[in-house]
């Protein structure tokens, strides 16, 4: 039996519950803290983290489970935690805050506001004893406590030069040059300039796999065709996938690494990481048809399909980088540990390709496993054909995998996140165009349908959904990733409904977000309340910005659809943004993908056939082998008319089967060339584009 429970006790978020039984005497965000808060005359202590975040943990046994502190807490404070993934708005703000004030940030965030929610003081994890240099929070909590109460009119002044800053973050003026190569050219330099030839990845340490930024060079390396660049690009998958960074046995990549070499994750696995590198993975096959690529791809997806998916369809938001207590536990192995599973002769073979020691590469003679030879060293040394090593390899894997089954797992976040399942989507729907895997399409239609189910009500698009209760409302990026994942899967089934919810939800996102004033959408709808400002969120950094996402998906629409408001609001929201894309561009990597796409020649592509039949199929495959990413694709089928199509699809009209045959109409700048029968005339033509 516990000995506490607090408010949060009736929460659904797993972080919150957390913490439900602190003896801090913990509020969710809402009415009743925040009139408390002005009624008693009490500055608010703002929380805010995430369920696997590693140091949230740590501050929440060191301080929030500490009786005095809490004590100190609950006579002085209104205390609020907030999920930074359920309150993204809340996240964004007061993270903006703390970087005005401390010159850096992180989780977890502790920001002390007024009852008005304005922030006088602010900082990430503190200590409860004084340490390294950092204040205890004890102390911290004492002094702010005491200033509140002798010098209100002091904190209220400095409060007013916060919030002055704030709104001049969020006030952006359009550029008025035009958006021209050059945009792309200055990006590229600046991440070439950052590139790590001996590791891979564009940083040092702490080192993120940045699939934005990868993607982004993609589109590059098509326009420039430049040797260099598409090196860089192999060379940091493959070192990300032979790494520490990456699951050998379960596949999935771990949040990053904390050394410039991939080898020491920080090991939770985010939903959104997962989901967007395993779409950088298959590009990269598409371009080079490596197997390597194909088989991450499939590891970190079948990862994702069996360990992250909600029974009812949606996708799990993270898994804990910690268990029993101990980061990593769940992951590293002890030599004598893999003897014991496999036996020693063969334990000596796969120790030496995980690059397995009696000392560990990490606490204490643990290892992180990791590939850093290759499999043809590894048969040289031991003397074994190739097929035999894959063979025991494979064995292996699953023997220890079953092993590592059975120990503590790491806790799940299961709460399902709107923005985050349609990233999940969109890749799942992209695997199955290239590979024609059924599981991936089933399960992308699944979780699609999960949202339209249960994520809506009264027609708006909600983001969390957790034991069978849906709530807060879409913010910019719930509604501009699904939008983005509903063309997905038109462009994949050619079932006309998605399309069509795509256009109804794009009309509410207009209608929720857009800025009549100075163009670009708002990140919080416009009946958002309790926010001291309303900010744009431009930058692309883990996931896409919603506004980047927004303008491509604008652009898409409108090639689809021939509707011209989609294009003046995406070309309008690139012009808002063109000036800090300058400044800054490598902040950008997903908005030039896109304004890569609007400045490069269009295709368009329209299929004309009997749907399901052996010549469609071949030649989908043929289309989606290639890496093509400024195309849309639509189908007719005028064997099985449907009008429904030609109600939102102008491009399909006078389309038609030529000599009875499966047709292909290719359009170049919206200039079309002529129907294509033959399948090596449409090689041909797709090899060209």
């Amino acid at each position: 039996m516990t000995k506490f429970s607090n408010r949060l006790i009736n929460e659904t978020s797993p972080y919150l519950l957390q913490h439900a039984h602190n003896p801090v005497d913990w509020c969710p965000w809402g009415e009743e803290a925040l009139t408390r808060a002005k009624r008693e005359n009490k500055p608010i202590l703002l929380s805010i983290g995430y369920s696997a975040c590693h140091w949230c943990h740590v501050m929440e046994k060191e301080s929030f489970e500490n009786e005095e502190i809490a004590k100190i807490m609950n006579e002085n404070f209104i205390n609020i935690k907030v999920d930074r993934e359920e309150r993204p708005d809340l996240d964004e703000i007061y993270m903006n805050a703390v970087q005005l004030m401390t010159g850096s940030g992180g989780w977890p965030m502790t920001v002390f506001l007024t009852p008005d929610l304005l922030p006088f003081y602010a900082g990430t994890y503190f200590p409860p004893e004084e340490r390294g240099g950092m204040p205890s929070f004890k102390r911290i909590l004492l002094s702010i406590a005491e200033i509140y109460r002798e010098k209100q009119k002091e904190v209220l002044e400095s409060t007013e030069k916060i919030k002055e800053q704030l709104g001049r973050m969020t006030k952006l003026k359009s550029g008025d040059e035009e958006l021209t190569f050059d945009l792309l050219h200055n990006a590229f330099q600046e991440i070439s300039e950052k590139y790590d030839y001996e590791n891979g990845g564009f940083s040092e340490a702490p080192k993120f796999p940045q699939p934005l930024v990868i993607e982004f060079l993609f589109r590059y390396y098509k326009t420039t065709k430049d040797k260099n660049t598409i090196n860089m690009i192999t060379f940091t998958l493959k070192k990300m996938a032979e790494g520490g960074i990456y699951d050998h046995l379960g596949g999935g990549f771990h949040r990053y690494s904390v050394d410039n070499k991939w080898l020491v994750p920080h090991f939770e696995k985010m939903l959104y990481d997962n989901a967007m590198l395993a779409k950088v993975y298959i590009q990269a096959y598409q371009i080079t048809k490596n197997d390597f690529f194909k088989k991450i791809a499939f590891e970190t997806l079948d990862y994702l399909l069996r360990e992250m998916t909600d029974p009812e369809g949606g996708f799990y938001s993270a898994s804990d980088a910690d268990s029993e207590g101990e980061e990593g536990k769940f992951f590293v192995w002890s030599k004598d540990e893999i003897e014991k599973v496999l036996g020693k002769e063969k334990a000596k073979i796969i120790c030496r390709y995980y690059n397995v020691s009696k000392v560990g590469n990490f606490e204490g003679d643990k290892n992180i496993l990791h590939t850093p030879f290759a499999i043809e060293d590894i048969c040289k040394i031991e003397k074994l054909n190739t097929e035999e090593f894959k063979l025991l390899l494979k064995e292996s894997k699953e023997k220890l995998f079953n092993v590592r089954n059975q120990r503590v797992k790491p806790g799940v976040d299961t709460k399902v996140i709107t923005a985050w399942t349609s990233l999940a989507i969109s890749s799942l729907a992209f695997a199955y165009q290239v590979f024609r895997e059924e599981r991936f399409l089933n399960s992308a239609e699944d979780a699609a349908n999960f949202i339209l189910l249960n994520m809506f009500e009264e027609g708006k698009l909600l983001r969390i959904y957790k034991d069978g209760k849906s709530k807060i409302g879409g913010f910019l990026e719930d509604y501009s990733f699904f939008i983005s994942t509903l063309i997905d899967l038109y462009e994949t089934t050619f079932r006309i409904k998605y399309l069509e919810d795509a256009i109804n939800l794009t009309e509410k996102m207009v209608e929720n977000s857009w800025d009549e004033e100075e163009g670009g959408f708002f990140f919080a709808p416009k009946d958002a309340t309790n926010l001291i400002s309303r900010s744009k969120n431009p930058y692309d950094n883990p996931i896409p910005s919603g506004n980047s996402v927004a303008v491509s998906l604008l652009f898409r629409l409108y090639r689809l659809t021939g509707n011209k408001d989609f294009l003046e609001k995406g070309e309008k929201t690139l012009k808002v943004f063109s000036m800090l894309m300058e400044r800054v561009p490598s902040a950008f990597p997903n908005m030039l993908s896109t304004l890569d796409n609007y400045l490069r020649t269009p295709v368009d592509i329209v299929v004309v056939g009997e749907f399901l039949s052996e010549e469609i199929d071949e030649i989908l495959k043929s289309i989606f082998s290639k890496f093509l990413p400024n195309k849309t694709i639509a189908f007719l089928d005028p064997i099985n008319p449907d009008p429904e199509p030609l109600k939102f699809l102008p491009l399909l009209e006078g389309k038609k089967m030529v000599n009875g045959k499966p047709t292909v109409y290719i359009c170049e700048n919206f200039t079309c060339n002529a129907p294509i029968t033959d399948m090596g005339e449409l090689e041909k033509v797709l090899e060209r584009l």
